[in-house]
């Protein structure tokens, strides 16, 4: 079975971009059958917090991702300490005591003499005594992974055939000096434990991939396929930040942005596939493919979101929408109508409620107060639907000898306050003629 994970920090919000690759997961889950687990990389004891993860929660059920499988490294130590002893044992893993500041000044000598600012395996011929003399000092080891140093290849099913060369490479730090595992090894160990069968994520992780593929090898098993899609930047080509809270999507949701428009703006944004509305992910999926994600980067417009937002709101179907418009104050179908071409977001309808229900300052112009009157005594009985503003406003001309924006636009002042808005065939019948008689009069 196909089985690909998603495994957020919970040391922050997750903002547009993180959606990204949380999407393509799933999509390609659900697209192919398979399962999405949400694993929580919680080794960082400092950072990590069970809010964050429960935020990061609360935003994947808001986009519609409900995870098969949801694990927290954090509660799966034992398996980590078992592969760092077999790692050992195997000479692949090996105590470091330099401090950071002794292998800041190396890089900065080799930088000097022209060479490669890498790791220079010191540690490999430290003696028993000087090992010893460390300990006395206090020095607690980090523990790096031996690299073999051969070019390492793997398919990318976005960005084809990939070669990483783990020779120009320092060996990474896998385990830290108070004995907390980096993301590194748990990661692997991780896939290789709950079978992951894909790995899906931003390119920013190719030459990860090299260091991953090793340890996967060394601990007996085949790394997953890799699929690396570009990176979601904003609209200057900056990357987004977590911490900063960069279009987050707690902020995006609180904003009156609809799930689905944030879903398909972190996907479609930097494909081939037009960035226009869908119904669901699922049919989404049924469309998309690793084939048309661009390799340059993905740009993300807060102005097109707004246009996507919009479309999808214009195009809802009444009886989804029902539950949230009542809140807002909406009482029936022909009120969001009449209303709905006139927001990008749904919370805005509350500004142009009022044009239905009030309350709202009319404004009639002195030099416009007989046309409105004149206007007054043509206003037909109820009852009243969208030809009744056609057969008034072709009275008023015909007595007035008004037309154009002469005629139409002090009655829209007068009715509604402002220049702009829906239009009035739709409105009049919501406003009844005792509401209009009260705005004109």
């Amino acid at each position: 079975m196909t089985r690909v994970r998603f495994a957020p920090s919970p040391t922050g919000l997750l903002h547009i971009g993180n959606a990204r690759p949380a999407l393509f997961n799933w999509i390609f889950a659900k697209s192919s059958g398979g399962e999405f687990v949400l694993r929580y990389d919680d080794t960082d004891k400092e950072r990590s917090t069970v809010e964050f993860a429960d935020a990061i929660s609360k935003d994947l059920a808001w986009l519609g991702i409900t995870p098969d499988i949801e694990a927290r490294q954090s509660d799966r130590i034992g398996l980590y300490d078992t592969a760092r002893d077999r790692l050992i044992a195997d000479g692949r893993l090996y105590p470091c005591f330099e401090t950071s500041d002794e292998l800041d000044r190396r890089r900065a000598r080799a930088r000097a003499m022209g060479r490669p600012p890498i790791y220079d395996r010191a540690a490999l011929d430290l003696t028993a005594q000087q090992v010893e003399a460390y300990e006395k000092e206090g020095r607690k080891p980090h523990w790096r992974f031996k690299l073999k140093g051969d070019p390492v290849l793997f398919a990318d099913l976005v960005r084809g055939e990939q070669t990483v060369n783990t020779a120009s490479m320092s060996d990474p730090v896998l385990i830290r000096g108070d004995g907390s595992y980096l993301y590194t090894l748990p990661s692997v160990v991780d896939d290789i434990d709950m079978e992951i069968t894909h790995i899906i994520r931003g390119e920013d992780h190719i030459s990860n991939s090299g260091v991953q593929v090793e340890i996967f090898e060394a601990l007996g098993a085949k790394a997953p396929v890799f699929a690396h899609h570009n990176l979601l930047t904003d609209a200057h080509g900056k990357g987004l930040s977590k911490r900063l809270g960069s279009l987050s999507l707690a902020d995006l949701r609180a904003d009156g942005f609809e799930p689905m428009s944030v879903a398909l703006m972190a996907v479609l944004t930097g494909t081939s596939l037009p960035v226009e509305p869908h119904d669901n992910l699922k049919d989404l999926a049924e469309k998309l493919d690793f084939s048309m994600i661009s390799h340059g980067a993905a740009r993300f417009d807060p102005a097109e979101l707004e246009a996507l937002n919009a479309r999808i709101l214009h195009q809802a179907d009444y009886e989804k929408l029902k539950p949230a418009l009542e809140k807002l104050g909406v009482a029936s179908e022909a009120e969001w109508l009449a209303l709905r071409d006139n927001i990008t977001r749904l919370p805005q309808i509350a500004d142009w409620l009022p044009l239905i229900k009030g309350p709202l300052t009319p404004v009639i112009a002195e030099e416009d107060r007989e046309f409105i009157n004149q206007a007054v005594t043509l206003l037909p009985n109820e009852p009243w639907d969208e030809k009744t503003w056609k057969l008034w406003t072709g009275a008023i001309k015909e007595k007035t000898g008004r037309k154009g924006k002469q005629l139409f636009m002090p009655l829209r002042l007068a009715l509604t306050g402002r220049a702009d808005g829906p239009e009035l065939k739709s409105l009049l019948p919501l406003i009844g003629r005792k509401g209009c008689l009260d705005r004109l009069s």
